[in-house]
């Protein structure tokens, strides 16, 4: 067939058939844009952002339904206007104008990004925080205009402003925090205080709050915190700052407010809390309120220093009585004791962290036939101080005790007395001790915890218990009468033995002994110390050790100072003896470490040693 064609008409139909593909080429590709096209309309319709395209002379050719919501105007009427006039910014004025950020966008060498958040001034004089970012068009190398994106930043700020609050308020009552607290202090403190001037700082504690909480529930103590926040706020006064910094403690910040007014405000404070009730059911909740009130002076110029005194202050005002203001002053000479005990209370956790505190033992004689064999030592603590020089109890027990540190103490000397013993008894070195005698505290005594903790020491260093003594004084005994006598009984199981320490200080003792099922008594030692010349402590010697016979009980006379005192403590019949006519305390690993004596006689009655001052015998 085509060879019958003639050439004219084959390069007709050639023609019509190359035609025909361009035609199919030509319709493809408009139905590929086509679909681009559709599918960049659709994205631009769909996406959040504000999407604005110029031309060369910032014209607006299109706006996208996020941009028209942003603006609050139609597309229509924002077509073919200038973008200066489409875009406005209420913020800073060294900031780039939209003209300026346009010119940069067209002619830049790259896309151009707006760090800052803008105001953008809406057709309906609302504002808008949002960021811009902003890219040239161009076609076949072509500048043809510039795509201008928006983006709605409304939702991060609330965010960031949320976070930003929470990390500076507390949730429960919506006042400042204690990081804001001490961060508006400082800035306080940094600042030139004119004389009188200076303001004041209020650290307040709310009285037996924890009744509230164990006897109504936590919810009626929340309760209690937010009316109470509702007064204080209410005698405030503007650019005051009141803050939470603990659970039951407050700060109030008295700015530019001399000592006389702010005194003042915190007796109306004070008077405030104790008419206040709040009814949660059908009880009625009161509370009162311990304020420490500090001026601002020069001389304060830390918030350690400052928070420091404050805190003080406010204890002395708990101490005293509770619901009452106690201002400070720097002359006081109690405050002066509380510094030196804040002072211990530092050195002692940094000795307890680290590992400065030592153990030094003293011996505890027998006068009478030997009612056991080995040695029978009593523990005492010293502590290094940050040069290694030995420091006494007597320096820092006061403040341990006082502000709750015994029991960590205790257990210190627990731990390390076991793991020495427990050295000895795999090196079968040393003189052997049958009796280690370790004080502990009142507070440990009322310590629920403390009875497993020594359990588990036993058990981790494998110390026979029988070798151990644990001494107790007669006050926190009866202090602690019923946690006492259950720890006694429950350590007496193990094999432990007890001593009750200083018997005969109180004259409540002898009512309370049949209570407690010590093995020895330890006759306190200001009956001991004069024994020889004085016939009424003599008598009161007799009949404690009289009554701990009958009992059952051995005797130990603490504090024999001289030969004279240990021939009197034999012949009334004491058991055993303690005091530098005996021995002197020496570090514990002399005892562990020494070699046996020969024979059978204690080291201390082999020599008379001459009378030495009073060693301090508090212990862990």
């Amino acid at each position: 067939m085509w060879a019958n064609l003639g050439s004219a008409a084959l390069l007709i139909l050639i023609t019509l058939v190359h035609n025909h593909q361009l035609l199919t080429q030509r319709q493809r590709v408009e139905d590929v844009l086509s679909a681009e096209r559709e599918r960049a309309h659709t994205t631009l319709t769909a996406i959040g952002d504000g999407v604005i395209t110029t031309d060369t002379q910032g014209l607006v050719i299109y706006v996208n339904p996020a941009a028209e919501l942003l603006l609050a105007r139609p597309a229509a009427h924002m077509q073919g206007q200038p973008l200066a006039s489409v875009l406005q910014f209420g913020d800073d004025a060294q900031l780039p104008g939209t003209g300026e950020f346009l010119e940069r966008v067209l002619y830049g060498a790259a896309s151009q990004r707006d760090g800052h958040t803008r105001n953008l001034r809406r057709h309906d004089d609302s504002a808008i925080p949002v960021k811009v970012v902003g890219s040239p068009i161009h076609n076949q190398g072509v500048l043809t205009g510039a795509v201008l994106v928006l983006h709605d930043v409304t939702r991060e700020q609330h965010y960031v402003e949320q976070l930003s609050w929470q990390a500076s308020h507390d949730a429960l009552t919506g006042l400042v925090n204690r990081r804001e607290f001490e961060r508006r202090l400082e800035e306080l403190l940094a600042r030139p205080r004119v004389v009188a001037h200076e303001g004041a700082l209020l650290y307040v504690d709310l009285d037996q709050f924890k009744i509230i909480n164990d006897t109504c529930g936590h919810q009626a103590g929340d309760e209690m915190l937010r009316e109470v926040c509702r007064m204080l706020q209410s005698h405030l006064r503007e650019g005051d700052t009141l803050a939470r910094l603990g659970g039951d403690e407050f700060g109030i910040l008295l700015k530019d407010c001399p000592i006389g007014p702010a005194a003042r405000i915190a007796e109306q404070l004070r008077q405030s809390a104790q008419d206040l009730r709040v009814i949660w059911g059908e009880r009625q909740l009161s509370t009162g309120l311990s304020l420490g009130l500090v001026q601002l002076t020069p001389e304060l110029n830390t918030l350690q220093e400052v928070l420091r005194v404050a805190d003080m202050a406010c204890y002395r005002a708990k101490e005293s009585g509770r619901n009452k203001v106690f201002v400070y002053q720097s002359t006081d000479t109690e405050m002066s004791r509380r510094e030196g005990d804040m002072d211990w209370v530092r050195r002692i956790r940094l000795a307890l962290e680290q590992d400065r505190f030592c153990l030094y033992a003293q011996e505890i004689a027998p006068l009478q036939t030997l009612h056991e064999g080995g040695l029978h030592v009593e523990l005492l603590l010293r502590l290094r101080d940050e040069d290694g020089q030995l420091v006494p109890p007597g320096s820092f027990i006061p403040a341990a005790e006082h502000y709750g540190m015994m029991p960590a103490i205790d257990r210190w000397v627990v731990q390390h007395a076991l793991a020495l013993l427990a050295r000895q008894q795999r090196g079968a070195g040393g003189r052997r001790i049958t009796t280690c005698a370790i004080n502990l505290s009142g507070t440990s005594l009322g310590d629920d915890s403390l009875l497993d903790f020594v359990r588990a020491q036993f058990a981790h260093q494998r110390v026979d218990p029988q070798r151990l003594c644990f001494e107790i004084t007669e006050t926190s005994a009866i202090a602690h009468l019923p946690n006492a006598v259950r720890m006694i009984k429950e350590l007496r199981l193990l094999g432990c033995r007890f001593s009750l320490d200083d018997f005969g200080a109180g004259m409540s003792s002898f009512s309370y002994l049949k209570h407690l099922p010590v093995d020895y008594l330890k006759i306190d030692g200001s009956f001991v110390k004069d024994l020889p010349g004085d016939p009424t402590n003599r008598a009161m010697v007799e009949v404690i050790n009289h009554i701990g016979h009958v009992m059952g009980k051995h005797t130990i006379a603490e504090f024999a100072e001289s030969p004279a005192t240990v021939d009197a403590l034999r012949a009334i019949g004491v058991d055993y003896a303690q005091g530098y006519a005996i021995a002197r305390p020496v570090p514990f690993e002399q005892f562990l470490d020494a070699e046996p004596l020969r024979g059978g006689a204690p080291a201390a009655l082999l020599a008379t040693p001459s009378p030495a001052p009073l060693e301090p015998r508090l212990a862990g």
